[in-house]
């Protein structure tokens, strides 16, 4: 099995094939913008969880508890299927 903590790590050509491996590539680092949740405005009804395309939405009992900002693009489909305009998309700063 592959361990890799970054896609980086990857070699150009190489065969990674291996069932069950998204969460060794902790692809996050290549965003421009994070969402950012506002949980005053945030109704829970998980349109983001359902819409992220890379399962980045945390969710505890049935609630959005965060971003799992180790695997999110900032490709902001989360923001924008957001019917209460609960998630923001912010700049990220190093």
């Amino acid at each position: 099995m592959v361990n890799l903590a970054n896609y980086k790590d990857l070699v150009v050509g190489d065969r990674v094939i291996v069932p069950g491996n998204s969460e060794d590539f902790h692809t996050g680092d290549w965003r421009s913008a994070v969402p950012v949740i506002d949980s005053t405005v945030c109704i829970d009804c998980l349109t983001c969880w359902v819409y992220c395309p890379d399962d980045c939405i945390l969710v505890k009992d049935g609630k959005v508890v965060g971003i799992k900002t180790t695997h999110c693009k900032g490709c902001g489909i989360c923001a924008k299927s957001c019917p209460k305009h609960a998630i923001t998309m912010k700049e990220e700063i190093e």
